[in-house]
């Protein structure tokens, strides 16, 4: 699966997206399903980004707001006063790439005056002022499909239709949405939501026929990294969930995703580099 985008302008930044590309997960956060709490401090969350910055990621998702199954929402201010200094710093350092990870009108508006590049919305700019706000940042946009909300979008999710078409219906209806109130069709992007509202059959499945979110035409973000479904079906705490993640990495990679949001940056990007090495050969 190809999208029809080859790079993505990103605030002062270009985004190749001619082949996948590894965004190094930054929560700043004290109750992250994996890594709450260890990237807190300004400081610790700096050196943490600077490190996937090194072992290849192209992007850094900074995240003010938990959204974990059975998280509870935090206040704009809070989630304002967590993720505004890292982006500062990132930016201001680094010359880092940051996409944001917020629902929260008033996190994008700062976090794009500060420097971000790229908003990354669970919600699909579905929050009231949402979308508004990210027109005005001239930020591109990643929309997620989800069902329900963290606090209970994991309990007993079910689908009348297959997966793969209830995904490819909402964010076909997302899209067409955010290109109505004038947000240009080539400032988006897609995210399948694994995670989000959706048994590990329905995980599964979804991978699976991945392809089918090409008719949407647009870059696939992908975030599988340590997730309960590689848990629960290789029986592994979330410490030893790895060599999983890379599994699944590279089974979206050849299935056409443009970009890969992992926790653990170096092995991801030789498992991203080595996957699409094999899909280019002899081109």
């Amino acid at each position: 699966m190809t999208s029809t985008l080859a790079s993505l302008a990103c605030g002062r930044h270009r985004l190749d997206l001619s082949f996948p590309r590894v965004m190094g997960i930054l929560n700043v956060t004290p109750d992250s399903f994996s890594d709450g709490g260890r990237h807190v401090a300004l400081d610790d969350a700096l050196r943490h980004a600077e490190r996937m910055l090194a072992e290849g990621a192209a992007i850094i998702d900074v995240g003010g707001e938990s959204t974990r199954p059975g998280a509870d929402e935090v206040s704009s201010q809070q989630e304002l006063d967590r993720v505004a200094p890292v982006v500062e710093a990132l930016v201001r350092e680094l010359d880092a790439l940051v996409s944001v990870d917020t629902s929260c009108p008033e996190v994008m508006r700062e976090s794009a005056a500060l420097g971000a590049g790229m908003i990354n919305d669970v919600r699909a700019l579905e929050r009231e002022g949402a979308l508004a706000a990210a027109i005005g940042t001239g930020l591109p946009v990643c929309l997620m499909h989800r069902q329900g909300e963290p606090r209970d979008m994991q309990q007993a999710p079910r689908y009348d239709v297959p997966i793969e078409e209830a995904v490819v219906d909402y964010l076909a209806e997302r899209v067409a949405t955010c290109e109505a109130a004038g947000l240009r069709r080539e400032r988006l992007l897609v995210d399948s939501g694994f995670g989000f509202g959706k048994t590990v059959e329905h995980n599964l499945r979804l991978l699976n026929r991945l392809e089918r979110l090409a008719v949407l035409e647009l870059p696939l973000l992908v975030g599988m990294s340590r997730k309960s479904m590689i848990g629960k079906v290789l029986e592994r705490p979330v410490e030893e969930r790895l060599p999983g993640g890379l599994a699944l990495t590279a089974l979206a990679v050849e299935r056409g995703a443009r970009i890969l949001r992992v926790h653990d940056v170096a092995p991801s990007v030789d498992a991203v580099n080595m996957t699409w090495a094999v899909l280019k050969e002899g081109c």
